[in-house]
Formats: C-alpha cells, sequence, structure tokens
C-alpha cells in the first residue's frame, strides 16, 4: 500500500514525488539524510518519535556541511513529520527518513550555487537483523572514510557508498554485519552503527574523533550504562584484536536499535551469546522507546 510523502512543501501520494534523472544530488550524492525511529505501544495505543529535536539538529549540521539551506525550522521539521505520520495513520514500527539535496538539474561536481529539495518519507520498520541477539560479523577489508575526505560527523548520501561496500562484503561471506576499521587500523564503528566492547566489565566505545557518525543512539546508551547500568563507559580507540577478546560487543544506531555481535571473524565473544550487560541494556531501551519508562519520557514525541 503506498502512502504519503512529503515532497516540495507538500503532503502528496508517493506516485507524485518524483525527481528527474539530471538531478544534481542523483549523479553525484550531494544531499544528506536523517533516519529517525517510531515506536509503537499497543497497550497505550501511541506511536512515540524517540529522539526527534536530536536527530533534525544532526540533519541541520549535515546540511551545513554540505552547503544546503534548510527552508524550514527545527521545530517545524518536527511537526511535519508528527503531521506525516498521523496522515498515513501507522500503528506499527515506524522509519522515518527525511532528505535534504541539491535538486538543480545541472552537471558539475560542486557543492554550491545550487538548489535544494527536501522529502520526508515513513516506512513500517521491524528488526535491522534477522536476529538482533546473535549478530555475526567480520572485520571489512575496507577502511572507514576519513573526515577530511567526506564527514562521517555529517549522513551524506554519497557517503554510505563506503557503508555499502562493507556490509555487501560481510553480506556476501554469509555474515550480517562489517566492523569497519579507520585508517590508522583502529575500529571506527560498523557498516551503518555505532560499536561498543566489554572489558573487565568496562564499556570502551571509539571516540568521534575517530571517524565516526555521532551517533544519537550511541549518545542515549552512553547515558543508560552509567546512570542506569552503573558501567564505567570510556571512549577511546580500539584495536582490531581487542574485538576478539572482549566480553561483550553490540552495535547501537537508529536501525538496529541495540544489537549483539556475538561472533567476530569465527571467533565467539564471549561464549557466543548474548552478554548480560547487552542484555539489560536491550531491555532497559525498549521499555524506555515505547513509553514504558517514564524517567526518560522526555526522549519521546507522541504522534497521536
Amino acid at each position: 500500500m503506498k502512502g504519503i510523502i512529503f515532497f516540495d512543501g507538500k503532503f502528496v501520494p508517493e506516485e507524485e514525488a518524483k525527481v528527474s534523472v539530471k538531478t544534481h544530488a542523483f549523479n553525484y550524492g550531494t544531499g544528506v539524510f536523517e533516519g529517525i525511529r517510531a515506536f509503537w505501544n499497543e497497550k497505550k495505543e501511541q506511536l512515540f518519535v524517540l529522539a526527534l529535536k536530536e536527530h533534525f539538529q544532526r540533519f541541520e549540521n549535515s546540511c551545513k556541511i554540505l552547503h544546503i539551506i534548510l527552508p524550514y525550522s527545527l521545530e517545524e521539521l518536527s511537526e511535519i513529520v508528527l503531521e506525516l505520520l498521523r496522515k498515513n495513520e501507522l500503528k506499527q514500527d515506524v522509519y522515518i527518513r527525511p532528505l535534504a539535496f541539491s535538486s538543480s538539474e545541472k552537471i558539475g561536481v560542486k557543492l554550491t550555487g545550487l538548489e535544494s529539495s527536501i522529502t520526508i518519507f515513513v516506512v513500517p520498520f521491524g528488526s535491522y537483523y534477522p536476529d538482533e541477539e546473535k549478530v555475526r560479523a567480520i572485520v571489512s577489508s575496507w577502511r572507514r572514510v576519513s573526515d577530511n575526505a567526506i564527514p562521517a560527523r555529517a549522513k551524506c548520501c554519497g557517503a554510505y557508498v563506503n557503508s555499502a561496500l562493507a556490509k555487501s562484503e560481510a553480506l556476501l561471506a554469509g555474515f550480517d554485519e562489517a566492523i569497519v576499521l579507520n585508517e590508522d587500523g583502529h575500529v571506527a564503528e560498523a557498516s551503518a552503527a555505532n560499536i561498543f566492547i566489554i572489558r573487565n566489565g568496562i564499556a570502551i566505545t571509539p571516540p568521534v574523533t575517530a571517524n565516526i557518525l555521532e551517533g544519537i543512539t550511541r549518545e542515549i546508551v552512553i547515558s543508560l550504562l552509567q546512570n542506569e547500568l552503573s558501567i564505567e563507559v570510556q571512549e577511546r580507540e580500539i584495536d582490531r584484536t581487542e574485538l576478539y577478546v572482549a566480553e561483550e560487543i553490540f552495535v547501537t544506531g537508529t536501525a538496529c536499535n541495540v544489537s549483539a555481535i556475538v561472533e567476530v571473524n569465527g571467533i565467539k565473544i564471549g561464549d557466543g551469546k548474548i552478554g548480560k550487560i547487552t542484555k539489560s541494556l536491550r531491555e532497559l531501551y525498549f521499555g524506555i522507546v515505547r513509553g514504558e519508562n517514564e524517567k526518560y519520557s522526555f526522549l519521546l514525541t507522541p504522534v497521536y
């Protein structure tokens, strides 16, 4: 069933949301996007959007890096999303995709002097992995692009070719996910998710200067680890071999939520099952995003 899309300032049927093959963003990847989740609570009959303001703040930052001018305020964008969800009458878990892109029909590699457009669409969305508690990964042969090449802290459309190459390599080898190293050989992130390891009871994650996306779920998880589970968190470089000797590994992101990696390059992590910390974190996280934990209601925006 086709739905309603926000396209060039209007809510239109999906079949009317079209761009030309001459569009600059289609030819050169000159656009940015966000991934936002909304979670359905059957008991409350309510759809909750997670960290809506924070996602649009990052969206605004990405636009700034790519010289894209946003014609809407963060508050206006948030209201557009809520109205779009209502118009599509969605009552299940949803993925929300805002896109801002260079819409000029011009040949030439540049970012300045171009027209821009915004579209937002929503789709039903369940689990990112076949089993979020049992993800098998490999260390990719593809390196993470660096901030001085294509900045990872901006969700640039074209940059996700890097992620697609890494993820496809993993899938073709029979695995679920790729772990990508940066140019200096340290762990950066998964193909489209931030990564944490547990060593000696301490949670360790690469710093934002390690060519990673500044993940919003990552920030929520760091807070939960420290304040709810009393787990120390260190932001530092991670060597590749630390993955093999970690007690637990998990990845975080809008799409994957909090997912356990139980194997890397054929080596079992811990006992090859989801670890205690990861399991506790998942239970805590899903209670929050489904509106069952009033303490964290400030992270949620109800739709209906």
